[in-house]
């Protein structure tokens, strides 16, 4: 039986895949990587420090540092997220069906720390969640499930007992490893690819979202 609801936030909560495209072309730009929107897509869902040590496999600079490019890109990406991030499609509707039923919220996000407390207050939306959990620290990012096994354990509920809500690939496999029930609301290029067959349902928005087909009214 599910008790709790679990949401990524990049790409499902809020439009921010686009700027976190921007700003990595910027970044990577300054030290000679030039990337296309379809490079950045690649890398969809995963943890930013990854992303940046893939792109440094794949193309080594040495005008700044790892860690650098890694600071540079999240700052942008939070500078636009607050300036010009907006909500998906359905959010609000399916987060206060889920308090309408007090049924316990969580949000499990690749972002750092600072990044989804900035992101939730910009959209408006943190009172929603009981439990904010960032795989930044963790030990590995998603695809691994220890961001939402972290949030399981922060909620108090077994993770078989969770429903989590992901766009990107890595994230449902992540949120599918630990053992939770997946809703996969991809974007428009990655909609119908068959890694998302292992989600128990496949939405092309939130707004498809019926909540009674997995909490059922009790009489």
């Amino acid at each position: 039986m599910l008790q709790a609801a679990i949401f990524d936030m990049d790409g499902l909560l809020i439009d921010s895949e686009p700027l976190w495209h921007r700003a990595e072309i910027t970044v990577f730009a300054t030290v000679g990587l030039h990337l296309t929107v379809d490079d950045c897509r690649e890398t969809t869902g995963v943890r930013i420090d990854e992303v940046v040590r893939i792109h440094h496999r794949r193309h080594p600079w040495t005008s700044k540092s790892i860690e650098q490019v890694e600071r540079e890109i999240v700052a942008e990406v939070q500078r636009l997220a607050v300036t010009e991030g907006q909500a998906l499609p359905g959010v609000y509707a399916v987060l206060e069906a889920f308090a309408a039923k007090a049924i316990p919220l969580a949000l499990a996000s690749s972002s750092p720390p600072g990044m989804i407390r900035a992101i939730v207050e910009h959209l408006g939306i943190a009172h929603y969640f009981r439990v904010l959990c960032s795989a930044a620290d963790e030990e590995h990012g998603k695809p691994h499930p220890a961001v939402y096994l972290s949030t399981a354990r922060q909620l108090g509920i077994a993770p078989q007992h969770c429903i989590a809500f992901e766009d990107s690939i890595p994230g449902v496999q992540a949120a599918y490893a630990a053992g939770m029930t997946v809703v996969a609301v991809p974007d428009a290029h990655h909609y119908g690819k068959p890694e998302y067959g292992i989600a128990a349902l496949q939405l092309r928005a939130l707004t498809e979202f019926d909540l009674c087909s997995f909490f059922p009214v009790r009489k």
